[in-house]
């Protein structure tokens, strides 16, 4: 992701080069040659990536061969035509000499040379007048589009009004965002977002490239419609243009939005479409009703008691914000640290280190309630509003100033989505709306990176252990929280982590990102099959991670794969260990 400033650089950058590559004695050669390379490589060898529009591309590569072919066509007379003149283009003046030993008359030379002059101006401007038409047209949509991009919008999705609309999500073309239509025009049709894309490579049927390609075409089939403001004119998205399958198979991870080189903004879109199956129509995956109601009655997706919330707590004798409102730090546990098995040895793993540090904090106990990360992301935005605004009016309640949580969804919640949240719902009091622009936001590992290497914590680890680090998609590639996960590993393990295939911004998901983890995936490879293989490939017998969702997915992967003695564990539970912390 660029700044603003290193967006202005780049462009400079762009210029530059294009100055440099335009100078007559460099463009003659290089376009014929980058497009023959270009024909061979759409039309013969045929990478998935560069399947669609053949037709555009075939005029376009036309085009630009014949405008480099008629200039020096042009070139060659005009030197010829004017005896002595030199450009230092030297194929020019050696096919001025040819024309010259021909014994082709003056007359004949002259009538040439503006032959030629006619014939490259009118394809240079027949090109011209062709590229609004075509998939070129990302050279202005897409740069644009970069500058008013707004940083982060990945990890972010736009709050639905739902007291003022009486359309919710997006249900068809009408509803997309300009910046959305303008990212349908700005794709490059490059196929780096599939190449990347978990789902694509699992053989899912969603590629977010013709996620793209196919909102454009739908736009331009609806524009008399959509100019009209004839919204009912315009049929469905779902399933006319974009199948069921595709939208329900996004694991938002961000690794599209990661690699695109104009940085379209793919998950809004999708997100966008599932809001309106859910709000709208109620149309979603099966196993999703389950989960739904679990959020609406218990607030938690397993649907177990609020009393049982705090359980995992049992023995180490943790003070919650009703007896301790002082307390400097509240530990959001989430639901995973509260239900799941391994997520309990991690929340009690992370809450003995802190107790071994001497960190003030305290816990919500039967209290805490699901942050909604799921339910937005699976579309249920009026589900995840009631949930928020719930968790927002409990800190003010507590007057809450800083969180520390070991689940990168919460902390992305917390630190990303909820202060917009909390400045756009009209269900939330002055109060709590005030209070959460002060709310301070950390995930473990940076934490528990700040006590190692300030001395509160001393790991005593084991010699030359391998461990191989999992890097989860929302505090990696959607935070930028990379390096703080494995300074707590090298120095829990004495020794740096070992990398898989795809690490850091780039690793693969684990499949359980967008609420998928609640969902049946039946299309296509299992997502943590394929992350599983990454892990066996390194030779490693143990894996760290820091995300509950991506410890269970891991987990689970790798037994499926008859490889249980490959164990899978949080950052907190491996340095608890090496801290000399009996945790159980």
């Amino acid at each position: 992701m660029l700044s603003p400033l290193e967006k202005i650089i780049f462009a400079l950058v762009v210029l530059a080069t294009a100055y440099l590559f335009l100078k007559p004695m460099i463009l003659r050669y290089r376009i014929i040659r980058a497009g023959l390379y270009f024909i061979v490589r759409r039309f013969v060898l045929r990478p998935k990536a560069y399947r669609t529009t053949p037709a555009d591309s075939a005029v376009i590569y036309t085009a630009l061969i014949l405008v480099t072919l008629s200039y020096l066509y042009f070139e060659a007379f005009a030197l010829a035509h004017h005896s002595g003149t030199s450009n230092g283009a030297f194929l020019g003046n050696r096919l001025a000499g040819l024309i010259h030993g021909s014994g082709m008359g003056s007359e004949a030379i002259a009538s040439s040379f503006h032959f030629g002059w006619w014939l490259h101006v009118l394809l240079v401007y027949g090109f011209i007048a062709y590229v609004p038409h075509s998939k070129y047209l990302h050279m202005f949509a897409g740069s644009f589009g970069m500058l008013v991009r707004e940083p982060g919008s990945g990890r972010v999705i736009p709050t639905l009004n739902l007291e003022g609309s009486e359309i919710f999500g997006i249900e068809k073309a009408a509803d997309f965002a300009w910046k959305d239509n303008l990212d349908a025009f700005a794709c490059m049709e490059c196929g780096r977002c599939q190449d990347v894309c978990p789902a694509f490579r699992t053989k899912k049927p969603l590629s977010p490239k013709m996620i793209l390609v196919n909102m454009e075409k739908n736009l331009l089939a609806e524009r008399a419609a959509i100019i009209a403001g004839n919204r009912e004119a315009q049929k469905p998205l779902v399933p006319a243009v974009h199948a069921e399958n595709e939208i329900w198979t996004c694991t938002t991870c961000g690794a599209c939005m990661h690699v695109c080189p104009v940085e379209i903004e793919h998950i809004r879109k999708i997100v966008g479409m599932r809001q309106s199956r859910v709000l709208m129509e109620s149309k979603f995956p099966a196993p999703l009703n389950n989960l739904f109601r679990n959020l609406e009655t218990n607030s938690n997706p397993w649907g177990v008691g609020f009393a049982d919330r705090g359980r995992w707590a049992e023995g180490l004798n943790l003070r919650t914000l009703a007896d301790h409102p002082d307390a400097e730090y509240l530990f959001w546990v989430g639901c995973a640290g509260s239900f799941e098995e391994e997520g309990r040895k991690t929340a009690r793993a992370f809450a003995s280190l802190l107790a071994a540090a001497g960190v003030d904090f305290a816990i919500l106990g039967a209290e805490e309630k699901c942050c909604g990360d799921a339910a937005r992301r699976l579309g249920n935005e009026y589900l995840f509003q009631t949930l928020a605004t719930e968790v927002i009016e409990t800190f003010a309640r507590y007057k809450v100033r800083k969180i520390l949580t070991a689940c990168p969804h919460g902390y992305n919640m917390f630190k990303n989505e909820y202060p917009r949240l909390a400045q756009s719902l009209a269900s939330l009091s002055p109060e709590a709306r005030a209070h959460y622009s002060g709310i301070e936001v950390r995930h473990h590992s940076e934490y528990l990176s700040g006590l190692v290497a300030a001395g509160r914590l001393r790991p005593e680890p084991k010699s030359g252990r391998r461990i191989a680090y999992h890097d989860p998609c929302y505090l990696g590639r959607h935070n930028g929280l990379l390096d703080a996960p494995r300074a707590v590993l090298r120095a829990a393990a004495g020794a740096s982590p070992v990398e898989l295939a795809d690490n850091r911004e780039h690793s693969l998901c684990c499949g359980a990102g967008g609420g998928l983890i609640w969902t049946e995936e039946t299309l296509g490879t299992r997502i943590n099959h394929l992350r599983a293989d990454q892990v066996l490939e390194a030779g490693v017998s143990d894996v760290a991670t820091s995300c509950p969702f991506c410890l269970t997915m891991l987990r689970d992967a790798l037994r499926d794969k008859g490889r249980a003695d490959v164990s899978v564990r949080d950052l907190a539970q491996i340095l608890a260990e090496a801290t000399g912390l009996a945790v159980n």
